[in-house]
């Protein structure tokens, strides 16, 4: 379990290295040398952000379904180090329009168009939102700072995993992200009434 244990330190300390790097260069990338950069690969990366914030609705709830497992726990740690790698492949993104058009980009935020649901622009507008705040609030300076409100604003994970993949499902009509919204509203539902069902009984035994 020691090694075990300190795998999973190491792959944390790895994504948010990864994570770093893909913020410093991404951008870039995205603003110099875009023709280097195919659909295909930009969808790619699209597909490792929702795999990654995939496995971070996934984790908790397994844990809290699995108690007994001790395997599954320890795996709660990395949900910081893969979220994180999920929010800066999309803030990648976002920095790029910034270094491209800083004034359009801020002032489309008080704009109808860019909150409606024409090609589902407000999902996928919430979904940047989210995963920024998300990124800038991953650290152990936010958390003290934030105090119980830093467990509220974690929550943004829920609106950054279900209206990315709702974008991604209506405007690319993948249907892999219906299956993964399932599984993770299925085994959060378990979860969670699991987790009322023994606060019950302990209330009941103590």
């Amino acid at each position: 379990m020691k090694f075990y244990l300190t795998i999973i330190k190491q792959l944390q300390q790895f994504f948010l290295g990864i994570s770093i790097c893909i913020m410093m260069i991404l951008p870039l990338l995205l603003v110099f040398v875009p023709e280097n950069l195919s659909e295909e690969t930009i969808l790619r990366l699209y597909d490792i952000s929702h795999v990654s914030v995939f496995f971070v609705m996934l984790i908790r709830p397994l844990a809290d379904i699995f108690t007994r497992n001790k395997w599954i726990r320890p795996l709660v740690i990395l949900r910081k180090g893969v979220g994180v790698l999920s929010a800066s492949i999309v803030v990648s993104f976002i920095f790029a329009k910034l270094i491209i058009d800083p004034v359009g980009y801020m002032q489309a935020f008080g704009t109808s168009t860019y909150w409606s649901l024409q090609n589902f622009a407000l999902f996928a507008h919430l979904a940047d939102i989210s995963a920024l705040i998300l990124l800038v609030t991953s650290n152990n300076l936010s958390k003290r700072l934030l105090g119980t409100l830093w467990k509220k604003i974690q929550k943004l994970s829920y609106v950054f995993f279900y209206s990315s993949s709702l974008y991604v499902l209506l405007v690319f009509n993948n249907i892999h992200l219906l299956y993964l919204m399932i599984i993770i509203t299925a085994v959060t539902i378990l979860a969670y009434s699991l987790n009322k069902r023994r606060k019950k009984l302990n209330s009941l035994t103590t």
